[in-house]
């Protein structure tokens, strides 16, 4: 398509800055402080978009402003394009991790962040002093929406579901094990099917409900477990389990980690249960970028798994 020069220089490109920030935003109060000008800059500027687009382009509602239709189906296309943008007005320099400033956001689960985050700190203090890290919790309703807004640079987690903007690749495959405190259940791995359905359990599950994967291979056999706990909180079972005559089940590598520090007991599970990939997810603006395709390296490396990139969705 031959570009329009006479018809593009009437365009001010500053406005596609405004609209990225008021539909990452939502809320002209905080896309002004997002790109540094005053409300009623920005106001003015959402009034010169909607003029342009021929759309509200955001709506009030209860929750704050909400994107039309057509607000939506451009927030990709602008994002990508401001992103280009960038690529070629920056400076060309070669990327030097030992220099880079830089804070990277990423939400994972706790579980994960006890496996990778000592490591990676520890990485990154001596390789790359520059960049830190704001390490949240994952909350998976709404991951996409914050990879989209750029609120977050990579979100890991069992697995995704996003769109074709949205990029994965494995991080590290594990395993699920059984963990208890020995001198309490007086049990020696590998344990039985028998045992392990006579000792109560403890759940971690970060939907809340008391049911997970462990109980769906039990109804496949006519089985049930007692349940004694059900936790969101992967950090809190091991200590649970050592204070009671309990048993749980969870992913190996954290298992042998919560194991040689408590002195607990590892045995494989006495049900068949699938193994489980860890992934990580970013925006597909970001693949490019040297920086944050050195962080997705490192972490790959870090967690042992080479990881071949899997298509978005």
């Amino acid at each position: 398509m031959t570009i329009d020069h006479i018809d593009l220089a009437r365009v001010d490109l500053n406005l596609l800055v405004a609209l990225d920030a008021l539909l990452a935003e939502r809320s002209v109060t905080r896309a002004a402080a997002r790109i540094g000008v005053g409300q009623s800059a920005m106001s003015s500027s959402l009034a010169r978009l909607r003029t342009l687009f021929d759309d509200a382009l955001l709506t009030r509602a209860p929750e704050g402003m909400r994107p039309t239709p057509r607000a939506l189906a451009l927030a990709e296309p602008v994002r990508a394009t401001l992103r280009q943008i960038q690529f070629l007005v920056r400076r060309e320099e070669a990327f030097d991790p030992r220099t880079v400033e830089r804070t990277f956001t990423i939400s994972l689960p706790d579980s994960t962040e006890v496996l990778l985050g000592p490591t990676l700190l520890a990485y990154l203090r001596a390789e790359a002093p520059g960049i830190s890290l704001l390490l949240r919790s994952l909350d998976r309703t709404h991951v996409l929406e914050e990879i989209d807004a750029d609120r977050i640079d990579l979100a890991v987690d069992l697995s995704f579901r996003g769109q074709q903007h949205h990029k994965q690749t494995l991080l590290y495959r594990d395993t699920y094990v059984c963990l208890f405190n020995a001198a309490l259940v007086g049990l020696t791995p590998p344990i039985s099917l028998d045992d392990y359905l006579r000792f109560p359990h403890v759940l971690t599950s970060l939907r809340e409900t008391a049911h997970g994967v462990v109980d769906d291979a039990l109804a496949a056999l006519g089985l049930r477990r007692t349940l004694a706990v059900t936790s969101p909180r992967f950090l809190a079972v091991p200590f649970l389990v050592r204070a009671a005559p309990v048993l749980t089940t969870m992913h190996a590598r954290l298992a042998h980690l919560f194991a040689d520090a408590l002195g607990l007991t590892v045995s494989p599970a006495p049900v068949r249960l699938d193994d489980v990939a860890v992934s990580m997810l970013w925006h597909a603006s970001y693949d490019d970028d040297p920086a944050h395709r050195w962080l997705r390296t490192t972490l790959r490396r870090l967690a042992g798994q080479p990881g071949a990139s899997l298509a978005g969705a």
